[in-house]
C-alpha cells in the first residue's frame, strides 16, 4: 500500500492535482474550521447567533457541492463538514448561553421564571 501511495506521489496525476485549486482551495479553506474550532473555548457572550447560523449553513451548502462535484472533492467535503459540526456546537453554545439559562448561570444570579397573569 505504501509503495503504491509512493508511486503515485512520483506520478503526473499527483503533480496535477497538487497543482490545481481541487487541492489548493480546501487547504486554504481550513482556516473556517480552524478558527470555528478555536473559537469554541472562547466565551459564549461573544458569539454571533446569525453569523454562526450563517457559517453552518454556508459549509452544509458546499459539503454538497464537494460531493457532487466530479471528481468528488474530499479535502473539501471534509474541511465544510468540520466547520458546519463546529458551527453547529457554536450555535448550541449560543443558544444555551442567550435562551437556555447559560447567562444566568455564568453571572451567578437564578434564572427568569415566567410569570402567570
Amino acid at each position: 500500500m505504501a509503495s503504491q501511495f509512493t508511486a503515485w506521489l512520483r506520478s503526473p496525476a499527483a503533480r496535477e492535482y497538487f497543482f490545481s485549486t481541487h487541492f489548493w482551495g480546501p487547504v486554504a479553506n481550513w482556516g473556517l474550521p480552524l478558527a470555528a474550532l478555536a473559537d469554541l473555548k472562547k466565551d459564549e457572550e461573544i458569539i454571533s447567533g446569525s453569523m454562526t447560523t450563517a457559517m453552518a449553513l454556508y459549509s452544509t451548502v458546499f459539503m454538497r457541492f464537494a460531493w457532487r462535484v466530479q471528481p468528488r472533492n474530499y479535502l473539501l467535503f471534509a474541511c465544510h463538514l468540520t466547520n458546519a459540526t463546529a458551527q453547529t456546537g457554536q450555535l448550541f453554545r449560543f443558544c444555551n448561553y442567550h435562551y437556555f439559562g447559560g447567562r444566568e448561570k455564568a453571572l451567578g444570579g437564578a434564572p427568569k421564571q415566567a410569570t402567570s397573569a
